[in-house]
């Protein structure tokens, strides 16, 4: 029975080192991108520490994850109920409301079936539902779900999608701190329906690579996109290390981003070959400290400006908050003004 026992526990602790075929798959992954991380983020933190971005004092770092007071379950439980609501209309007109200038003009705005713009030139703090918000310069938001899109497929096309998808993870089911979506519901957001022609369509994916191949194979090309590039986005401390050893086996320090162009549709080719579209390089690295707010990206604004026309009208998927100039989408696009939150600090390769 020893005997038995002994050559049980060997066989377990033998296979338990085996790595699984996701496991495996991530590690080819990584050594394919290690050297360009490396070398790369290597300039640039050096960059940074001559710059005065960066110390030395561990104590004092933030943490990549820390929890902040916030609405966002509430408004996400507000967009469930909004599900029994009505169209307000189908109309393209009537399905857009602008935030006025006046202290009460937030009073009576409908939030969850119309298209919301601050088309001033400044920002705005206006109280909804009990709470203040920051409204961004020349912003536009719809908060929704999928079930609720209409508005914003009436309201304009965009030059650029950004996607941040809340994609399904063991941990994420475990720990119940947001809502996931399986990879198979994102085929219903209506990409084609938003794109103008040659749009540039961006999404966030975690490390697993069930994702990055879904989005390669399947989501892209259902979607008429063709695959341009992938973009990496290295996460570092206020000291200027990685926010995870890089070759961790368990979590890495950076996630991934696949980029690719809208191509669908016999008017969208014809305009597409008439105009020049700006090269998208590979391999570009977005070296930043993450925000305190929970898997809160930073903003692509800046990285896209050599890519796409000064005139580009962009929209975020998935997004947890504002950008100037930006419309937003989502069931927890809104997030209460509190005066200290972080600023993401980004140096671009």
């Amino acid at each position: 029975n020893k005997h038995l026992y002994f050559l049980l526990f060997k066989k377990r602790k033998r296979k338990h080192k085996e790595l699984n075929q996701g496991e495996s798959d991530l590690q080819v992954y990584h050594e394919k991108v290690r050297k360009v991380i490396l070398e790369g983020s290597r300039a640039l933190l050096d960059e940074g520490f001559t710059c005065g971005y960066f110390y030395s004092d561990k104590a004092n770092e933030g943490s990549e994850s820390v929890s902040r007071p916030s609405a966002g379950s509430r408004l996400a439980d507000l967009c469930e109920m909004a599900k029994e609501l009505p169209f307000a209309t189908e109309n393209e007109e009537t399905s857009v409301q602008t935030v006025g200038e006046g202290a009460n003009s937030t009073e009576h705005l409908d939030l969850f079936t119309r298209v919301t713009e601050n088309n001033m030139d400044c920002s705005r703090l206006v109280t909804l539902m009990g709470e203040q918000y920051l409204l961004p310069p020349q912003c536009s938001f719809l908060l929704s779900d999928m079930s609720k899109m209409q508005p914003l497929l009436n309201y304009q096309k965009y030059d650029v999608i950004v996607l941040d998808p809340p994609w399904e993870n063991k941990s994420v089911k475990r720990s119940n701190r947001y809502s996931f979506l399986p990879a198979s519901q994102l085929k219903r957001i209506p990409v084609p329906g938003l794109s103008a022609p040659g749009c540039l369509v961006i999404t966030w994916v975690t490390n697993r690579q069930k994702h990055l191949r879904f989005i390669r194979e399947e989501l892209y090309p259902h979607w008429s996109v063709e695959v341009l590039a992938e973009w990496l986005w290295v996460k570092i401390t206020n000291s200027g290390e990685y926010v995870f050893p890089l070759d961790s086996p368990h979590k890495k320090p950076y996630e991934i981003l696949v980029l690719g162009r809208y191509s669908g549709g016999k008017e969208s080719s014809l305009r597409s070959s008439e105009k020049q579209e700006i090269p998208v390089p590979d391999q570009k690295l977005i070296v930043s400290v993450p925000s305190t707010l929970h898997s809160h990206k930073p903003s692509l604004a800046d990285v896209l400006k050599e890519y796409v026309d000064p005139a580009a009208k962009c929209l975020e998927l998935f997004a947890r908050n504002l950008q100037p100039g930006w419309t937003s989408w989502g069931n927890e696009v809104l997030r209460p003004r509190h005066p200290n939150l972080s600023v993401t600090l980004g140096i671009l390769s």
